[in-house]
């Protein structure tokens, strides 16, 4: 839901009128009117009446303003610690990257950085997830994201005990692709079939890698590697030349259907996640913090 439309709500219960709200968001009254008209349309509650005094809240109205209220403190409260962080953040920002830049929206996550501490320099280093996640374990990395769950530390990590925050952004889906014109190979398999087939693999740190292993693995199965790649651009590539499967994200694995006629093993997910990760010993360091604030307020907003 749109900040604005809450502030024009806590507003106009606070100044009981519409008229008084406008003047104090230097907004005018159709404009508050329609942020109302908004909010009781998106809530499906009648929030205020008429009264020779102004406007009253109902008892839905006055339910809702105390959440309201809430969240526009904690958004000032936000506000407030990123200029407090602004005027002491400088210096170098270490970032792990995975995957595409547009997926992980690195564009608004640096925007954001910059704009809110100009004296900082980001500096980006990309791998896999296990790899990133490595990284920032042995403090080559201040922050990065990755792609995977916290239970996947002990098999990425020196000492799976070491305290990294994980901030999760999104859930998402792997799907198997093939070669055009596969679809009569993949008919049928179960996973004894699929991993018989060759396959594009990927090091042991990848996501790819990762997931396949919790399936296969406890089944006794490998896959059929018949060539590695490690970035999902050069797997899809070699998909498209008719080399083998490999696992992208279904976003990917349906446009590569569509735009290039790849086959896509039908009714079958393997579910993930992004996080950020951060250091747990430096939550404090002002440059890890503002990394944090920023990170959730993009994710939040998206």
């Amino acid at each position: 839901m749109d900040l604005k439309i809450l502030t024009a709500f806590v507003t106009v219960a606070r100044e009981g009128s519409v008229s008084r709200a406008a003047e104090a968001l230097c907004l005018t009254q159709p404009a508050v009117s329609l942020q109302l008209r908004r909010l009781a349309r998106e809530t499906g509650l009648e929030l205020f009446t008429r009264s020779p005094h102004g406007l009253d809240l109902t008892p839905d109205g006055a339910a809702l303003l105390l959440k309201a209220q809430r969240v526009c403190a904690q958004m000032e409260e936000f506000e407030l610690h990123a200029r407090q962080l602004t005027s002491s953040v400088r210096g170098t920002l270490r970032i792990g990257t995975i995957i595409d830049p547009e997926f992980i929206r690195l564009g608004d996550f640096l925007q954001g950085l910059v704009g809110q501490a100009p004296d900082l320099r980001p500096e980006l280093t990309h791998g896999t997830s296990g790899d990133i996640l490595r990284r920032i374990a042995r403090d080559q990395l201040d922050v990065g994201y990755f792609l995977g769950e916290a239970a996947d530390l002990a098999a990425l990590i020196d000492d799976p005990a070491q305290d990294l925050a994980f901030r999760r952004l999104t859930d998402l889906s792997y799907r198997v692709v093939a070669p055009r014109g596969w679809e009569g190979r993949l008919r049928g398999l179960d996973w004894a079939g699929l991993a018989a087939l060759p396959w594009i693999g990927t090091p042991v740190e990848s996501v790819h890698s990762r997931l396949l292993s919790r399936v296969l693995g406890p089944q006794g199965l490998q896959q059929n590697i018949v060539t590695l790649a490690d970035q999902e651009n050069s797997m899809l590539e070699l998909v498209r030349a008719g080399i083998g499967l490999c696992l992208c994200r279904e976003a990917v694995a349906l446009h590569e259907s569509h735009a290039h006629g790849l086959a896509i093993v039908p009714d079958l997910h393997l579910r993930t996640a992004l996080h950020f990760v951060t250091p747990g010993t430096r939550a404090t360091d002002p440059r890890i913090a503002l990394a944090g604030d920023t990170i959730a307020r993009i994710w939040q907003d998206r």
